[in-house]
């Protein structure tokens, strides 16, 4: 499997939502940049505003949002701007976000330290930086820079204590500024109301992280505040959602609702500004979905529920192909040649038969028991949903999602095991060194190499474990037509226990895995006995039930 690209996400903010040639000519000029994807461009009219949406190699989009810097430099004149949305400088935000590939929160740090310090010295303009790149505490945040607004940063740049991090101190009318920073993924939540500026606003102070008076509010990790949506004659309780682990997008369309309620105004459905994570829809399926006792197992009848439940489609239809940044983008091997779980049988079969060692037994036990459990899954499923299984609605419920996901995991174990054995392969042709550092690296490498190689086949042993119980329940109310189904799932099972077990005990016959062989022998035997007893007594079981 190819090893994952380092991305990184850049969601600069421009103040620019009316004039389309402006807004495609800096979409164009990040677009052109090399090793950058442009993912989404949301133009606002009301808020005067553009969030452009792009990923690439940390190099890339800094490379990336200076591009549009440049274009913004010729284009906008703040001197002239009006906009609903606060704002401080023509780039007025420009946040650097960890995605995938090992990227950190330092390195979106020396990204934004990177840019600043570019920006300020190409541009000769003021540049404070926020988040997790700034230093001090009170002026870690958007809304501490950028209070007073473009029309007070005048004044406050004569402060010392608001001298800019990078650049000159002196006002640029035409620019302002820019609050350059590294953060988490940031979700911009608006929840439509038909209702005035100032009854959103008030809705807003009453449930945002921060009271007016400066105390704590009602939901942490957000920052809140009403306008008035022009072109859609409406009101909305426009959100800044820090951390979605911390407040969940339901949680913030639920406490509108509820404010909403008590002064008697409607809410008319809700928006995502640019991008959301695909987990933060998932569990707003999953709250809907426990609240209201439903039964949804594919992740994309999920992500269709949340859209659903919170009114995403109200004034744009919500595509989740463009929204969701997990579809967007395209990892390395993810869809390539190198992913064993994508081939057709006939491909994987062959590349089994090749004169190679990997894919090997591992990875065809991995996929053995994937297929046993699907079959499981298959089985339970058809024994669901019809007039005639009524009575066992509710067990069906809880024994098909354990079915239904471990396929997934399982799959995954397949080209985990080949990873792994690659892995240790590579660490074992390292040259032994001729320094102790250099052995002492070879002989890590090593070590990790086999533990990740015992562990995977490990895994598998425990994950088709946890399904022992759940086909005990399923024996005596399944549809009696997929008997065979259910036996074949069985066989398939047990024998992917037995694959895991071999790859284990093979791994730890090797000098490096000395000290693992107390900790994991004990385990896999234990393992192998389980399944050897389960799989009897299911067996057994099945052919009682079917007389």
């Amino acid at each position: 499997m190819g090893s994952q690209r380092k991305i990184v996400e850049c969601v600069p903010n421009f103040s620019e939502g009316k004039d389309r040639e402006v807004i495609e000519a800096i979409a164009s000029a990040i677009r052109a940049t090399a090793g950058v994807s442009l993912l989404d461009v949301d133009a606002g009219a009301s808020t005067n505003r553009t969030v452009y949406t792009f990923v690439g190699s940390p190099e890339a989009v800094v490379e990336g949002a200076l591009a549009g810097a440049r274009v913004a430099a010729r284009l906008i004149d703040m001197a002239k701007h009006k906009g609903e949305h606060k704002r401080l400088g023509a780039l007025d935000v420009c946040p650097f976000i960890p995605v995938s590939g090992g990227v950190t929160m330092e390195d979106c740090v020396r990204c934004a330290h990177l840019f600043a310090g570019r920006l300020a010295e190409e541009l000769h303009v003021p540049v404070f930086l926020y988040g997790y790149a700034s230093k001090q505490e009170y002026r870690k945040e958007v809304p501490q820079i950028r209070a007073g607004e473009y029309e007070a940063l005048e004044g406050r740049l004569k402060d010392p204590k608001w001298a800019p991090d990078y650049g000159p101190t002196a006002f640029v009318p035409r620019w302002g500024a820019t609050i350059v920073g590294a953060r988490k993924f940031l979700i911009a939540y608006n929840v439509n109301l038909i209702a005035t500026k100032e009854q959103a606003h008030r809705i807003a102070l009453a449930i945002r992280a921060t009271k007016a008076n400066g105390q704590p509010g009602r939901l942490p990790a957000t920052q809140a505040m009403g306008w008035y949506l022009a072109e859609a004659n409406i009101a909305q309780v426009t959100v800044n959602i820090l951390d979605h682990e911390q407040t969940a997008v339901h949680t913030v369309y639920e406490e509108v609702l509820k404010e909403a309620a008590a002064l008697r105004l409607p809410v008319t459905g809700s928006e995502v500004v640019g991008l959301v994570p695909r987990q933060a829809l998932l569990d707003v399926a999953a709250h809907y979905t426990a609240r209201e006792s439903l039964f949804v197992l594919e992740e994309d009848q999920k992500i269709h529920l949340a859209v659903s439940r919170l009114g995403l489609s109200s004034l744009a239809p919500f595509d989740p192909a463009k929204r969701v940044i997990e579809y967007m983008i395209k990892e390395e091997g993810e869809d390539g040649p190198t992913k064993l779980v994508n081939q057709t049988v006939a491909k994987f079969t062959r590349m089994v038969a090749d004169r190679t060692a990997a894919p090997g037994g591992g990875t065809v036990g991995a996929c053995v028991g994937a297929l046993g459990c699907g079959l499981a899954a298959m089985v339970g499923k058809l024994s669901y949903g019809k007039k005639a299984f009524e009575s066992t609605d509710s067990l069906m419920r809880t024994l098909i999602p354990p079915l239904h996901h471990t396929v997934e995991r399982l799959l995954a174990l397949a080209d985990e095991d080949t990873d792994a054995f690659t892995e240790y392969g590579l660490a074992v042709k390292l040259p032994e060194g001729t320094t102790e550092a250099e052995r002492a690296a070879r002989q890590a490498a090593m070590e990790s190499g086999l533990r990740k190689a015992i562990s995977v086949p490990l895994s598998l042993m425990e994950e088709v474990t946890k399904l022992w119980p759940v086909l005990e329940r399923l024996v005596p109310v399944y549809h009696r037509p997929t008997t065979s189904d259910l036996q074949v799932a069985v066989q398939c099972l047990r024998t992917a226990v037995y694959a895991g077990a071999y790859n284990v005990r093979i791994n730890l016959k090797l000098k490096e895995a000395v000290h693992l062989r107390e900790e994991i022998a004990p385990k896999v035997e234990a393992l192998i006995r389980v399944a050897e007893e389960q799989s009897a007594k299911l067996l057994s079981s099945i052919e009682e039930a079917d007389v």
